[in-house]
């Protein structure tokens, strides 16, 4: 998704987002060859995970509804002329380079360069995925220093005996292929499931990254330390700990930890006054658009302001005051997907508002933000599942849809 952001599925129908239903693989998956450069063989780690629970643990406190934050709103005609300006297959993210051309991310593994004139080469050099579910490649976002470096960051489900893990890799963009490919980082806690995350936010400052990890659909790592799935991490630019993390002193996954307790976080930005804002699919109900505060514990999948697909319940947010609860929450489920701070010239009344995708939800959502309170603006009917929301250097706002149409969004008039 977007470099700029200041800052799927499976279960029992493909195309249900935000499922938390169990997902099984049914192929031995590829593994990496010794010696591959884009792959390199992974190192040892614990026996993949094989089998998936149906539900989150049994609640342990009192239930105490929320009832402030629902951010649910009726949808409203868009106030946009909708002009398609491309075609992908199966799209996950798109990141716009500064001459308004665009690097698209196509699950199975491919990433399309669209040029300004509407015209799409394949870009070469892209490391092996596993292509299933809700793995495949997933983010793309391009380095701060971009303009002259012209590294790429992606992040994808690497191939690995028994199933997949999240990994981050990065390469230089040569025009026609991604060549120096190195991983730089990986999940672990190797096994099935889906709910990857894995979007890819660079600081302000550029000189260290910010990589969502989900909880593959197992629950109980979010709030596990040890393990590097439902959290937020906060990396070097080489995808190291951060040494600035709350608890960077304790090595291993606790060092790279900059929040926990989060289920499958698909967007992250930064606003103009330094919050992070990040919002992610909860359960049945229950996503949420969180204010990402260092060292806090989100609450997944202890408390949630949705429930178990099966109907049992988990408790709101309220019934454990000291989790950090979501500043916005939807339910009905809107799927949340990419999500943008907007800054452009073509919309100037949107400056500073996150715009979210949403893919149940079929719409685009417009969030005022000031400080640390956020509030629901406008809600409007795309017609389509959004997958990823980007800005174009002219201000012009791209949305990228699950039925792979890119759209190019003007003012009407």
């Amino acid at each position: 998704m977007l470099s700029s952001r200041l800052p799927l599925v499976i279960a029992f129908v493909a195309t249900t987002a935000c499922s938390a239903q169990p997902q099984q693989s049914s192929t031995t998956p590829p593994v990496a060859s010794p010696g591959d450069p884009a792959t390199p063989t992974p190192s040892p780690s614990a026996p993949p995970v094989t089998t998936l629970p149906d539900n989150a643990p049994d609640a342990t406190v009192p239930n105490v509804p929320a009832t402030t934050g629902r951010a649910n709103l009726a949808a409203t005609t868009p106030p946009f002329a909708i002009q398609k300006i491309g075609q992908f297959a199966d799209p996950f993210a798109i990141a716009i380079l500064p001459d308004g051309s665009a690097l698209v991310t196509e699950k199975a593994g491919k990433i399309k360069w669209r040029h300004p004139d509407g015209t799409v080469a394949d870009i070469g050099g892209v490391p092996k995925v596993l292509n299933e579910g809700q793995g495949g490649l997933l983010d793309i976002a391009l380095a701060p220093d971009f303009a002259t470096s012209k590294l790429v960051y992606i992040s994808y489900s690497e191939p690995r005996t028994g199933g997949s893990s999240l990994a981050l890799a990065r390469g230089q963009f040569s025009g026609t292929a991604l060549v120096n490919v190195q991983v730089l980082w990986r999940a672990g806690s190797d096994g099935v499931g889906g709910q990857f995350g894995a979007n890819i936010l660079f600081a302000p400052d550029g000189q260290s990254l910010y990589l969502s990890s989900g909880e593959r659909q197992r629950f109980t790592p979010a709030q596990d330390p040890e393990q590097r799935l439902g959290k937020i991490l906060r990396l070097t630019l080489d995808g190291k700990a951060w040494p600035g993390n709350p608890d960077y002193k304790a090595g291993g996954a606790r060092a790279e930890t900059w929040s926990t307790g989060h289920r499958n976080p698909y967007g992250m930005v930064f606003t103009a006054d330094g919050h992070l804002w990040e919002e992610e699919m909860g359960p049945k109900g229950g996503d949420e658009l969180n204010l990402i505060l260092p060292g806090r514990n989100y609450g997944w999948p202890i408390v949630s302001n949705g429930d178990n697909y099966s109907g049992k319940m988990i408790p709101d947010h309220p019934s454990r005051p000291d989790l950090e609860a979501p500043k916005l929450w939807w339910n009905p489920s809107i799927s949340p997907g990419g999500m943008i701070v907007y800054s452009g010239a073509m919309f100037p009344h949107y400056r500073g508002n996150l715009l979210i995708g949403a893919l149940s939800g079929e719409a685009l959502i417009r969030v005022s933000v000031s400080g640390d309170t956020a509030k629901a603006e406008e809600q409007w009917a795309m017609g389509a599942r959004i997958r990823d929301v980007a800005q174009a250097p002219d201000g012009a706002i791209w949305l990228l849809e699950d039925d792979g149409a890119l759209v190019r969004l003007t003012p009407k008039g």
